[in-house]
């Protein structure tokens, strides 16, 4: 058996060796210089691409089978070579080789140079390449491609679009493109980096011909980076213009980085983080329509149509419906007033946002959160257009009633022109005043109307330009932080009875009605009275806005014939003005002390009326001198209403 087996072998290793010497020959006899000829012949009839060399040539046959060029520029229809490569590298089939027929099985590009210019037409610099590839792929052409793979290391693309003016950079490319000869298929995977950030990326195609030529081929696509994940499962075709139909799925752990990535402005400074999407897309040219949309943003997830163009500005069309949704950290860095809670903000707006992209958006919820507004079914409406905001409320269950109403920000320079029209209608006020105009001493059930208008570059600049009118009428509700009827008893018995604490206790109402027009920042009463089941009260002065201070005088009576009546001052912050009783009327009621008045107007007769004012005041003894002049003052013994 062991001597068959020898018997065997050696035949076998003749036969070898006569192959290899037969190799070797061969290596010897081949025509270098026609098989570099002929592989440069090969390249340029496949790409379309004119192959100049400016380097050295390496021609090998043993061990590996190559043909390498130094320097390498191959140039199309432009006056600079579309791609540069510093070696490029054809591996040849050696059987092929041995029979002095020269094919390429594949290209290996060692830092290549890639230069894509897009003309205004949409014509770019690789239209002769793609339109010989795609005849050369063909069955039965004569210049059919040979090889089915090309290599890419460590290389550069530059892309250069004249239409929209941009350009990008893609570094450190290591890419394999594969169309195997015995499918239609194309595939390409690989890397590169692109602002910073390393991307995987693959793409194939089920009809690599038809892609080529525009007709309809299955397309799968994937970008994965840290900012964002892409990916496209359906199909492509590219006629006259390039359409895709398929299933798009974006995710980002942060869509304001991505955005910042992709070279986008990122509106306001709150919000856009965790951002997920899966819809049906259609492409069609520079424009995108999204239909069985889910969309996940900061948590909010809705459910609706998109539409996205950008034919030189960018526009977003969407109609989305959630069941819940929070727009808190969209304002949360928002703030009208500043850290004292009593003066407004003065950092300026960044207003930016606006004129990023145009939008129209219908949006409806179930439930609306808005800081610390909860609000029930709302349906909203949002128009950008040209630096301008709308904001329509069309329904939005809040505070228990109803709210409607419009809000507009117009961006001139930096500032910022804004127009408000609310109506709430049987809103809960307590819930309402506080959250809205920080007012917490008003309670009841009624209806509230501002038509505002205001420009600046900040909250208090909007607030010192503040024009328009505002309106509340209210029933069954109060007015805490002082009783008034207890208060206009007391006086009435005794009017000197000196400075009380006024600051406990409401004041029941039956109706209430406010009327307030608006003039450069200053509101003033034009009707306000409240009436109440023991005491009616009327007011009139004005309120600063930009000071968030009262100025305003009123009165207030007991109900019944022969009502007693006071005469008040209500001065100083919105949320704890002093309220205190005009002392003059006070001193005249008290048939004891009302020739007082006439007798301080001598100044002999001050100092026997301190201890009257000093009772009345409830403060440290004044100077004689000075005491004429607080009586006539109104004193200094009001009350600081919570």
């Amino acid at each position: 058996m062991a001597d068959g087996i020898k018997r065997l072998g050696t035949p076998i290793a003749a036969l070898l060796g006569l192959a290899l010497v037969a190799l070797i020959a061969a290596s010897w006899l081949i025509n270098r210089d026609a098989l570099r000829n002929a592989v440069e012949a090969q390249i340029r009839d496949v790409t379309g691409l004119e192959l100049s060399v400016a380097g050295a040539i390496d021609v090998s046959v043993l061990p590996a089978s190559y043909v390498s060029f130094h320097d390498v520029g191959l140039k199309g229809s432009g006056s600079e070579p579309a791609l540069h490569v510093d070696v490029l590298t054809a591996n040849l089939r050696l059987l092929p080789l041995l029979l002095q027929r020269f094919e390429i099985s594949d290209l290996l590009l060692l830092r290549p140079h890639i230069r894509v210019s897009v003309a205004a037409d949409g014509q770019s610099n690789w239209t002769p390449f793609i339109q010989t590839i795609a005849r050369t792929m063909k069955p039965g052409a004569d210049n059919q491609v040979s090889f089915s793979e090309i290599r890419v290391q460590d290389g550069v693309l530059n892309y250069d679009d004249a239409a929209s003016h941009a350009a990008e950079k893609l570094e450190d490319i290591d890419l394999s493109l594969a169309w195997p000869s015995i499918s239609r298929s194309f595939a390409a995977t690989g890397q590169f980096d692109w602002r910073g950030e390393r991307v995987d990326g693959s793409i194939s195609f089920s009809d690599f011909v038809a892609a080529l030529s525009g007709d309809r081929s299955g397309l799968k696509a994937r970008l994965v980076s840290a900012p964002l994940k892409v990916a496209f499962d359906g199909s492509v075709a590219n006629r006259t213009s390039p359409m895709m139909e398929g299933t798009l799925t974006v995710d980002s752990p942060s869509l304001r980085n991505a955005l910042r990535w992709t070279g986008q402005p990122a509106p306001g400074s709150g919000g856009f983080g965790r951002f997920a999407l899966k819809a049906r897309a259609n492409v069609v040219g520079a424009s995108i329509a999204l239909t069985n949309v889910n969309v996940e943003l900061d948590g909010n997830v809705a459910e609706g149509v998109m539409t996205y163009a950008n034919n030189g500005r960018q526009t977003l069309q969407a109609t989305l419906a959630a069941d819940a949704l929070d727009f808190t950290p969209y304002i949360s860095t928002f703030r009208l007033l500043a850290s004292g809670a009593r003066d407004w903000n003065r950092q300026l707006f960044d207003l930016n946002a606006l004129l990023a992209t145009d939008l129209d958006m219908r949006l409806s919820a179930a439930r609306l959160t808005v800081g610390p507004s909860k609000l029930g079914r709302t349906a909203i409406g949002a128009n950008l257009r040209n630096g301008t905001l709308a904001l329509s409320v069309g329904e939005a269950q809040v505070y228990g009633g109803i709210a409607r109403g419009s809000f507009g920000i117009a961006r001139s320079d930096t500032v910022a022109d804004v127009k408000a029209q609310l109506q709430f209608t049987d809103v809960d006020l307590q819930t309402c005043a506080s959250e809205l105009f920080g007012i917490s001493k008003l309670s009841g059930r009624g209806n509230i109307n501002v038509s505002l208008v205001a420009s600046g570059s900040s909250p208090f600049g909007l607030a010192q330009s503040l024009d328009g009118t505002a309106t509340v009428t209210a029933h069954d509700g109060a007015i805490s932080g002082f009783n008034a009827e207890q208060l206009l008893k007391r006086l009435e018995r005794r009017p000197l009875s000196g400075g009380g604490n006024f600051r406990s206790g409401s004041t029941p109402y039956d109706n209430l009605t406010i009327a307030m027009k608006f003039s450069d920042g200053i509101a003033t009463a034009q009707d306000i009275h409240i009436e109440g089941p023991a005491a009616k009260i009327t007011l009139t002065g004005t309120a600063s806005v930009p000071t968030r201070e009262y100025d305003m005088k009123g009165i207030a009576s007991l109900n019944g014939t022969g009502g007693f009546e006071l005469p008040f001052v209500v001065q100083g912050p919105w949320d704890d003005p002093l309220i205190f009783p005009d002392p003059e009327s006070l001193i005249r009621r008290s048939p004891a002390s009302a020739p007082l008045l006439d007798a301080v107007k001598d100044r002999k007769t001050r100092d026997a009326v301190r201890s009257v004012l000093e009772r009345f005041t409830g403060g440290k003894p004044a100077a004689p001198d000075d005491a004429a002049d607080n009586a006539r003052d109104g004193g200094k013994g009001g009350a600081r209403s919570n």
